[in-house]
């Protein structure tokens, strides 16, 4: 597990992420990619565990979570970190290597607020997200 130091953000400046995926060299890719586009990578986890911890401790915004976590189920580790909803919980993204068509029926079936494929990782797709989840307005303001 790997923090990034502090773990408030300013209002208006960026979305708190925790990144969680089994594959370190993706995960620090998309650690840097995402802090060069103006969002706040607070840490990074590899387990469900520690990604549990790392949520509690820091409170993110958004919670990007890979579907496949080596023998664990990210989809599991999604309704752990969404709960019941409530507007405390983190948003969760799903994150996956695999095309959207082979997964569609597990993502519709989760408490995520959405898909992202690895290699459409960005700020903007992730933003876009939080926006139609209703956690963020359409001006980058916390709704």
């Amino acid at each position: 597990m790997r923090g990034a130091g502090a773990c408030g953000h300013p209002e208006g400046v960026g979305i708190g992420l925790v990144v969680v995926d089994d594959n370190p060299a993706f995960a620090d890719i998309a650690r840097v990619l995402l802090e060069r586009q103006g969002q706040h990578v607070l840490g990074v986890a590899g387990t469900s565990a520690e990604a549990v911890e790392l949520v509690a401790e820091l409170r993110p915004d958004v919670v990007l979570v890979d579907l496949m976590l080596g023998d664990e189920s990210g989809l599991d580790l999604a309704r752990v970190l969404a709960g019941d909803g409530s507007r405390d919980a983190p948003v969760v993204i799903l994150i996956s290597a695999c095309p959207y068509d082979d997964i569609a029926e597990l993502i519709a079936a989760s408490p995520a607020a959405g898909f992202l494929p690895k290699a459409e990782l960005s700020s903007e797709a992730i933003r876009q997200i939080v926006v139609s989840s209703g956690r963020l307005s359409a001006d980058g303001n916390r709704a």
